[in-house]
């Protein structure tokens, strides 16, 4: 049940092309007054590809802001005028170079209620067949495509070598569907 707060005065410090970063003014729930930081993001999705043979399709993707290769599945900013599930199709094509028969809807995620609205869905894709001529990749992602089992990922995630929150939190709301 949402309980907003009551907005006293909004500042905008920044306005990016994926996100915004507002220093508002708010009466909590509880009366409370004070200031508080928070990210504004149109959200996310995020999916789990599974191939015939019941691997999983991850990415070992750079990225920048922790200055390494993560593994982590295929997900995307929701852009304009998009769903989470029209965003679900696209990233599934353009980052693992499948189409998904299926993306059944799992549930939603939070990635960091403390500071950021941002709430990405969680897709599980079945029926995959691989692209003849997948859509281009978005300019600054450098992508390797990995095929792992269920069983293989739960041991990354363990080990510590998953460490994404967001491909943890979606491994673990369908563990119980792909770990057969």
């Amino acid at each position: 049940m949402l309980e907003p707060p009551q907005l006293l005065r909004r500042k905008l410090f920044y306005q990016g092309r994926k996100f915004a970063y507002e220093v508002n003014r708010y009466r909590l729930p509880n009366k409370v007054e004070g200031e508080l930081e928070c990210i504004r993001h149109p959200g996310g999705a995020l999916v789990i590809p599974v191939l015939p043979s019941g691997e999983l399709v991850l990415l070992k993707q750079y990225r920048f802001t922790v200055q390494r290769r993560i593994l982590e599945f295929p997900a995307g900013t929701i852009e304009p005028g998009e769903t989470a599930l029209s965003t679900a199709e696209r990233e599934v094509q353009e980052e693992s170079g499948y189409s998904a028969e299926t993306l059944k809807f799992m549930g939603d995620i939070l990635l960091a209620p403390g500071y950021s609205d941002e709430a990405v869905g969680i897709f599980l894709a079945t029926g995959l067949t691989k692209l003849e001529s997948p859509p281009d990749q978005d300019e600054d992602e450098d992508i390797e495509v990995l095929c792992m089992t269920p069983e293989a990922v739960e041991k990354a995630i363990l080990s510590g070598e998953i460490i994404d929150s967001k491909t943890i939190s979606a491994f673990m709301m369908v563990r119980h569907l792909v770990m057969l």
